[in-house]
């Protein structure tokens, strides 16, 4: 199965071969965020993906949170732009590594009862409480984001 490897700042990373604008949303209600559990790597993270042709980037997280999850959400504010040249993705099902480039947005469920449903990217669908959030497995990059979206006033910028 293929896999995916996140680094950040390890010198023994492969050189990145593309940058891909991608787009994620941070999908809260009622204390809880919804996450995903990803197929790839097993780490738990907030739906996203690339950029397709012809769509804008809110329309990517909107997208791929409803097929990563079944949820579908109303994009509502930016929480930040990730662009840290240090951190790289490597895909083995094609070899490519891709400089960070993700846009995450605030987003609301159009239907709080709407149940989450796994996909062929997710594992496990699940609404969870803030507080449970340390003790999930997950890379560096989505707990920098869920901390922003948490606690910071304006929209990160890096």
């Amino acid at each position: 199965m293929p896999q995916r490897f996140d680094y950040f700042d390890d010198p023994a990373a492969p050189p990145p071969t593309s940058v891909v604008p991608s787009a994620t949303a941070f999908v809260q209600h009622a204390g809880r965020v919804l996450m995903i559990e990803r197929t790839d790597n097993g780490h738990w993270s907030m739906p996203g993906g690339a950029l397709d042709l012809g769509e804008s980037l809110p329309e990517c997280a909107v997208r791929e949170t409803r097929e990563e999850s079944g949820i579908d959400v109303e994009i509502v504010g930016l929480i930040g732009i990730y662009s840290d040249p240090r951190h790289l993705i490597h895909y083995t099902s094609d070899d490519e590594v891709r400089q960070e480039f993700t846009v995450v947005y605030r987003a609301r469920p159009n239907d709080p009862d709407q149940p989450p449903k796994t996909s062929s990217e997710s594992s496990r669908v699940e609404w969870i409480d803030v507080s449970e959030m340390p003790n999930l497995p997950m890379d560096r990059s989505q707990r920098l984001r869920i901390e922003h979206a948490l606690n910071r006033e304006g929209p990160w910028l890096g």
